[in-house]
């Protein structure tokens, strides 16, 4: 691989753009490195038509998992493919973010109404559109969560 390094005083924040033909563990994993080297503006890597781009976790609505693949949504309601299992993305995220099954987690910032379902089940809508549900053993955390016990 090829890696070329520029060191100058007049960049302000690091920045790094990866020239890949697929997503391959060890970029993930250097990818993984470089977020972590600069936590105070931390993005997660997501791949999208065959591009890789990086997302603030604030702008993202919900993340949950599709199959074997872990999906997340923007406020846009674009869909991303993200590269970490969802409870590893679970101890990233910030407190807004709040877990509503054993297969999605939810940004609190970014729920536009909740509604009662079947079988003890909630319906989350997001401001986006992106419609998930609130296992009933989800719930009271949830609940608790948005001050609504």
């Amino acid at each position: 691989m090829k890696v070329e390094c520029k060191v100058s005083a007049d960049y302000k924040e690091p920045y790094a753009v990866l020239y890949i033909s697929e997503i391959t563990e060890t970029v993930a994993e250097l990818v993984s490195m470089l977020e972590k080297e600069h936590a105070g503006s931390f993005t997660l890597a997501a791949a999208k038509d065959k591009k890789t781009y990086f997302i603030r976790p604030e702008d993202i609505s919900l993340i949950r998992t599709e199959g074997r693949e872990i999906a997340c949504y923007d406020r846009q309601g674009d869909r991303y493919l993200l590269h970490k299992p969802l409870y590893e993305l679970e101890n990233m995220l910030d407190p807004s973010f709040v877990r509503i099954s054993k297969s999605a987690i939810a940004n609190i910032r970014q729920i536009g109404h909740v509604e009662a379902g079947f079988n003890g089940t909630m319906e989350l809508v997001m401001k986006n559109g992106t419609i998930d549900y609130i296992s009933r053993s989800f719930r009271k955390n949830f609940k608790e969560r948005l001050g609504l016990t």
